[in-house]
């Protein structure tokens, strides 16, 4: 990249580090960026700063907010308090949000255990939820991680971390998206749907 400006090659790099976007998705988001007017420009600029100033993690449920005191849905009185639902990212709060079937509490671990990865228990905002759980008023935490080895690990060591309190500790049920066909789906996915049954 040498014909390109260094500026412009920091840019393409900056856009190169986000997840998704390969060099030449790059290329393109920074030759738009530069093509914008230059008030448009600083506006997006400054939306990110202000975005990462702004936001940090609710003192609650560890998921994203804005301001001093407790999230939105921590801070609602339609919220159920006995039921925590543990999720790995803030982003799953808002793919389970969008379902408007659940009606409580949310506790966001930002990210899962992976070896692999160096992320162990400590990495986690573990801690903060066993600190909920010895409180008295939950019922019910339900494990919400992604149904594959490292989600599947974190879920059985919350569990296990989790026993010595009364709480009910859950998982997500797993089993045949709708609209397919039993024949395309794995073994693993078959034995979730039948351990996972209920009466009709």
């Amino acid at each position: 990249m040498e014909y390109f400006p260094p500026a412009l090659e920091n840019l393409v790099e900056q856009f190169a580090k986000l997840p998704g976007v390969g060099h030449k998705s790059a290329q393109r988001l920074a030759f738009y960026v530069l093509s914008l007017p230059e008030e448009e420009a600083l506006a997006f600029a400054q939306a990110i700063a202000g975005a990462k100033a702004a936001i940090h993690c609710c003192p609650i449920c560890q998921n994203l907010t804005e301001g001093d005191g407790p999230c939105a849905i921590c801070s609602s009185p339609k919220r159920d308090p006995s039921l925590i639902c543990v999720v790995a990212d803030p982003k799953d709060v808002v793919a389970l949000e969008r379902a408007r079937e659940y009606g409580g509490l949310y506790h966001v671990l930002h990210g899962v255990i992976s070896p692999m990865n160096h992320i162990g228990p400590d990495d986690l905002h573990i801690k903060s939820l066993v600190q909920r759980a010895a409180g008295g008023e939950v019922k019910e935490i339900i494990m919400a991680t992604n149904p594959d080895t490292e989600g599947e690990t974190t879920a059985m060591y919350l569990s296990r971390l989790l026993k010595p309190f009364p709480v009910k500790v859950t998982r997500l049920a797993y089993g045949i998206p709708v609209g397919s066909h039993l024949e395309y789906a794995d073994d693993a996915t078959l034995m979730r749907a039948l351990e996972g049954r209920q009466e009709m």
